[in-house]
């Protein structure tokens, strides 16, 4: 199934989507590439808040977007394996028959499926500013989207089969 459909169906049935997902198995090859994707799209996200900055203050774009680049593609990825772990840990005092990889799943899938608000974010914050009550609303949203994926992604993959 395309990642873009999951993703659609997500928003529906969180818990059948990720079932299905960690049915596949453990590939954490997916799971890396499901990560980065997320964090690629939120750094196009931020491109025009970032050049809303440049306009309104003076800022350099260009350093600017490149500082994002980096702690997104390469900081972000690091943190969130290490939150991961600890949902992990979380979980696994709640559920035992919760593992690492599915632990992996549910946040890295989530950051993924919740992609859409970031991207709705991103444009809001560049025409409306950060101040705007319509972009603190969509900020919310994609906040507790992401938070319910997770929700439901760790319920999921710690099921005992």
């Amino acid at each position: 199934m395309p990642v873009s459909r999951d993703i659609m169906r997500m928003y529906r049935a969180p818990r059948r989507v990720t079932r299905a997902l960690y049915a596949m198995g453990p590939r954490e090859d997916r799971a890396i590439m499901w990560l980065m994707i997320g964090c690629f799209l939120v750094f196009l996200s931020r491109l025009p808040a970032l050049q809303r900055m440049a306009v309104e203050t003076g800022t350099d774009f260009q350093r600017d977007t490149v500082y994002a680049f980096f702690s997104l593609l390469f900081i972000a990825p690091l943190l969130f394996y290490a939150i991961a772990f600890i949902l992990y840990g979380v979980t696994r005092l709640l559920r035992p028959a919760a593992t690492v990889y599915g632990a992996r799943l549910a946040v890295f899938w989530g950051w993924l499926a919740a992609t859409p608000l970031a991207l709705f974010y991103g444009l809001l914050v560049g025409f409306n500013g950060l101040d705007h009550p319509g972009t603190a609303l969509v900020g919310a949203l994609w906040l507790a989207a992401l938070i319910w994926f997770w929700i439901n992604g760790l319920i999921e993959t710690s099921k005992k089969i």
